[in-house]
Formats: C-alpha cells, structure tokens, sequence
C-alpha cells in the first residue's frame, strides 16, 4: 500500500512540509522509542538513528515525535494500558503506539492522518497483524480521548508528566517551587549562546545577529538568548568559533572557578567540553580535560577544534587523577560530577522514566569517590567547583556537606555571581539555580582548601 505523504506538525516541532511521510517518521521514532523502553538513552537511539537516516528531515521528524511522546509519557503510557485487553510484548509495536497516541493528543484535529500513517507504520515496522490492533487502539483513543486524559490528568503523575517519587522528592525539597520546576521540566528549552569573548563581545554578536533577522538578547556575561531555536549551521560565525550553544545556567561555571592565566587547571568528567571551551575562552591556562567515554572525548576535541582552542585531553577514570595528572598539583579544578540530570530533563525526556530513586546511592557513591580523589590533587589554597545538572539535595548539598565534615580544611565559598544574577532562578545560599525560562536546573558549590 502507497504510503501518503503528510505534513509533519508535532507539539514540539517546526512543519516539514515535504520529504518523509508521517508513517516512515513514526517508524524511526517507534525503534528509538522501543530502545529507550529497554533502558537505552533517547540521546544513543537518536544518534544511531541519525547514523541511519539517509534524509536530515526524517531524522528531525523522528526526533521531534520522540519528544513529544516522552514529554507526554506520564499521560499516554497509562492510556494504552488502559486501551488494551492485554499486555503488549513487541516493544516497536508499543513505540509505534506511544508515539503516535501523543501526536494524536497533540494534534486531534489531525486525527484521521495520524490514525492512517500509524496504521501504515506497522506494515513499515514488518508487523502487519498488528495493523488492526493498532488502528483499534487509536480509534478507541479518539473516541474516549476527553475522559481518559481528564481522569489520568487528575493525578499528579499525570498532571505534572512526571514520575510520582520525583514529585515528592521535589515537593519536599522545594516546598514553595516544586511546581514550577515540574512545569518548566515539560516546556520546551531555551536556545541560549555563550559568545567568545576572545573574538568578540556579545554586544557586537547580537548586531551579527540582528543583520541576519534573528532576534536576540542579552542574558549578561557571554549569554544570547535566541527568541526562536534553530540550526546551529545558521548562526553567524558559529563555524568560525564566535560562538557556541551553552545553557546560560551552564555558564556559570566558568567565571565560578576563577581562572586566571597561567594557572594549571582540571576539568574532570568535561565531555562533551563545553565548559571546557568557555575556560579557555576566559583565561591563558594550562588546561587538562578528562572524561572517561572515549567517544565522549572525542567530541571535546572538535568543539576545541572549531573554536581554535588547545587543551591536553585524556581518556581515563577521574577517580585515578594520579594516572593522569602528573606530579604537579592543579590550581583550579572544575568537577562536573555524573548525577541524575535531573535539572536538563526537558532537553532529556527519556530521564524522566529511566531514573528510579534507588539510582540515588550509586549516584552518591561515584559524587563522593569523585571529591575525594581529585581533592587530593588540588594545591594549597587552590579551588575546586563542584557542579551537576541535578535539582535533587542528595546529589548537592547533601554531598558537599559530608564532604566538608570529612575536610576541615576545606572551605566553602560564597558564589555572588548566582546571587547578582537576574535572570536565573537561583537560590545563592544553596548554590542551585532552577529550571526557568532561561535556563536548565544546575547546582554549584566552590571549595577552597585552605593552607591552616
């Protein structure tokens, strides 16, 4: 059967108008649906699928319904569950299903082509018996659509989309922003800049940017917030190195550290090298970058690479920084611990329902194994940052405060850089910046050890 093409309008995407069909774009979306379902990120499925793909459009296609269905996965997976007689087995035919029952809640005036093309997707996915399962359940889900999303939306999981443990956990923590984190988690992520200012200043970078007719404005420091995302190729002088994609809370790292030239300088666990980058950008140093994914390091590379910045890279574990680190002792050391990621989950949907609060312990024990060894390698009166993408207190405070009761000689700064800063949501006393319409949820903490 002829596959018909249609335009592609997903809640989280820009129109295609031509190229792929809906269905080969829920076939891709299904596979990478299905692996994320396994326990495999959305981000490795995606690059496979990437990998794959022989148009870009079908690739951004998949990726924007994989999105959506994993923002909407708190609502439609307990819909299907509902919708079915029995459990489903095949995991494509459940991708399938889940992607498109969000895009059929996402766009309803749309049904009858997204009730077609996913009919269609099963035969591309080489299940064709599933064809009248699948248009039986989408067709139920039309019909019933109102009251099944009004009673699953009646429940927290459902209202908030996310986990029920991660809503106590944050109802807990932030007993007067827990919502709003919750919500900021479901939007869509700001596309924020750091400018190089070895190449020009953010002032002169949003002229390039106003001459090209893409709106923009300052965030203070380095930071651009673009008014509408797009591809990076589009931006001015991106191939030339003037300026990198960064979270402008992410940004905050680098003038956090205080870097100076001439220093020696740590930065463990760095890939993909972001904040890599926006260290040399600030100061003359001797940087090593250290990250364990090789792959991962290889991405450190290029990033340097385009923004014409040098730096010694290493594959190896932080937690053995004497295999690495040489005899000399480093003078600021920035470590970007492994955490939940709770804090970047809408640009990482797939987090939410991977992660289960029993990961806590082994997050702390890896936090924890990460502070000691590379304290041992910091010099007298020498700082260290400790940072992580995470909202969650076990991960943060909790973390540097048993470290502190271990190291009385450790000191802990004060960061009035996060205090005077307007556009984040910040709690400065704490070291956490929030979710909000400028940026992702990050947490920093900066140690001195002191020479007494």
């Amino acid at each position: 059967m002829r596959v018909t093409p249609v335009t592609l309008r997903s809640a989280s995407v820009s129109t295609v108008s031509a190229g792929p069909s809906l269905a080969q774009a829920f076939v891709a979306a299904a596979e990478a649906i299905g692996r994320v379902s396994g326990g495999e990120s959305l981000n490795a499925a995606l690059a496979d699928l990437k990998r794959r793909a022989s148009a870009q459009t079908l690739a951004a296609a998949a990726q924007d319904l994989c999105y959506n269905a994993l923002r909407s996965y708190g609502v439609v997976d307990v819909a299907l569950e509902r919708l079915l007689q029995r459990p489903l087995t095949d995991t494509p035919v459940r991708g399938l299903l889940l992607t498109a029952l969000a895009e059929l809640a996402a766009r309803p005036d749309s049904a009858h082509a997204v009730v077609h093309q996913a009919v269609e997707a099963a035969v591309l996915l080489g299940y064709s018996r599933a064809k009248g399962l699948v248009n039986a359940v989408m067709r139920n889900f039309q019909r019933r659509m109102p009251e099944l999303l009004s009673e699953i939306e009646a429940t927290e999981s459902g209202h908030y989309r996310h986990p029920q443990w991660w809503i106590d956990e944050l109802r807990l923590a932030y007993p007067r922003d827990w919502e709003s984190v919750l919500l900021e988690s479901n939007r869509h992520p700001p596309m924020v800049l750091r400018v190089n200012r070895r190449r020009l200043s953010a002032k002169a970078y949003l002229e390039k940017l106003d001459r090209a007719g893409m709106p923009a404005r300052a965030l203070g420091q380095d930071a651009v917030l673009l008014e509408k995302p797009c591809r990076v190729e589009r931006l001015p002088g991106f191939a030339a190195g003037e300026v990198s994609v960064q979270d402008a809370g992410a940004q905050r790292a680098g003038p956090l550290l205080d870097v100076r030239d001439g220093m020696r300088v740590l930065d463990a666990c760095a890939a993909p090298g972001g904040k890599t980058g926006h260290l040399l950008e600030l100061a003359e140093c001797e940087l090593l970058a250290v990250d364990a994914d090789g792959v991962r390091a290889q991405r450190i590379a290029e990033n340097l690479s385009r923004l014409k910045l040098s730096a010694k890279i290493v594959v190896g574990d932080c937690r053995k920084p004497e295999l690495f680190g040489g005899r000399r002792p480093f003078d600021r050391v920035l470590l970007d611990a492994p955490c939940s990621g709770s804090g970047v989950v809408r640009r990482h949907p797939d987090i939410k329902w991977l992660r289960r609060k029993s990961d806590a312990p082994e997050f702390g024990r890896v936090q924890a194994e990460l502070l000691e060894a590379l304290w041992r390698v910091l010099a007298p009166d020498g700082k260290l940052l400790y940072a992580t993408c995470s909202v969650f207190p076990d991960e943060n405070g909790a973390q540097v405060d048993g470290f502190l009761l271990r190291h009385p000689e450790a000191e802990r700064l004060p960061l009035p850089g996060l205090a005077q800063n307007d556009t984040l949501t910040v709690r400065p006393s704490e070291g956490q910046i929030l979710p909000s319409a400028h940026s992702d949820g990050f947490f920093y903490a900066l140690l001195r050890k002191t020479t007494t």
